[in-house]
């Protein structure tokens, strides 16, 4: 099984965690390739292209500036790096250290950047979503320079008999191609009910997304049936809403 997470624009610089060996992103020529791009940008047209007020748009030019494709373990691993409501939900400052390896093995996070990480891998500090309309050489955007190199990879890397999990916001899990991904793909689904009407409520989507792959690394899960226990926070598998590869969980 993998699973796969969206990254987070909020991000941790400096809480501390575990001392172990961490990873080079896998594509981390092809990230490099794009901050080049964005290198010859001034904060003006980032702020356009971004939509970021002043302060970002700044604060991201200087990140471009200073970023390095890293040799070394200058970087941080991305699982401790991002911060928002989605990791709030994982909570990986709290799993046992001893889930962490299999939180490293099932767990991959898609990025605008590095196309894909795994939560060990050591990044710097950036914002490059998934749907910026960043045209560079022959692309039009970031899904057409990731697209094939994001499912290939998901491809050669998940065996035959295995699934992945899309735990993934639409924006990042578009990247991957479905006409020539190979694999099954379990959808996973939360609603609450809001005024007597059943709806997905993006906060609480999002934090939910993190307690489902906390419940998978805690609980050793490894099947979709197994996925169908989850009922953390209120929410409960709904099987009448649900149908083979989308699972859906109310409260």
């Amino acid at each position: 099984m993998k699973i796969v997470l969206s990254p987070a624009k909020k991000l941790d610089l400096k809480s501390n965690y575990p001392a172990m060996s961490y990873e080079t992103p896998i594509f981390l020529d092809e990230a490099a390739r794009l901050i080049q791009v964005m290198r010859q940008k001034s904060p003006d047209e980032i702020k356009v292209l971004m939509k970021l007020s002043d302060n970002l748009a700044n604060l991201n030019w200087e990140r471009y500036q200073a970023w390095q494709k890293q040799t070394d373990d200058t970087g941080r691993p991305s699982i401790f790096m991002f911060n928002g409501n989605v990791y709030d939900g994982l909570d990986v400052q709290n799993l046992p250290v001893e889930k962490l390896a299999d939180l490293n093995k099932k767990v991959r996070i898609l990025s605008g950047l590095y196309g894909i990480l795994r939560p060990f891998d050591l990044i710097y500090p950036y914002r490059m979503e998934m749907g910026t309309k960043l045209a560079f050489d022959n692309y039009k955007n970031l899904y057409e320079f990731w697209r094939r190199k994001v499912t290939n990879y998901l491809n050669d890397e998940i065996p035959v008999g295995d699934f992945l999990v899309n735990l993934a916001s639409q924006e990042y899990f578009k990247v991957i191609d479905k006409k020539i991904f190979k694999r099954p793909v379990y959808n996973i689904v939360f609603k609450d009910y809001k005024n007597g009407v059943l709806k997905t409520i993006s906060l609480y989507a999002k934090i939910a997304r993190g307690l489902m792959t906390r419940f998978i690394i805690l609980n050793n899960i490894n099947t979709p049936d197994e996925l169908k226990l989850f009922d953390t926070d209120g929410y409960r598998y709904d099987d009448n809403l649900s149908s083979e590869f989308n699972l859906i969980f109310t409260r």
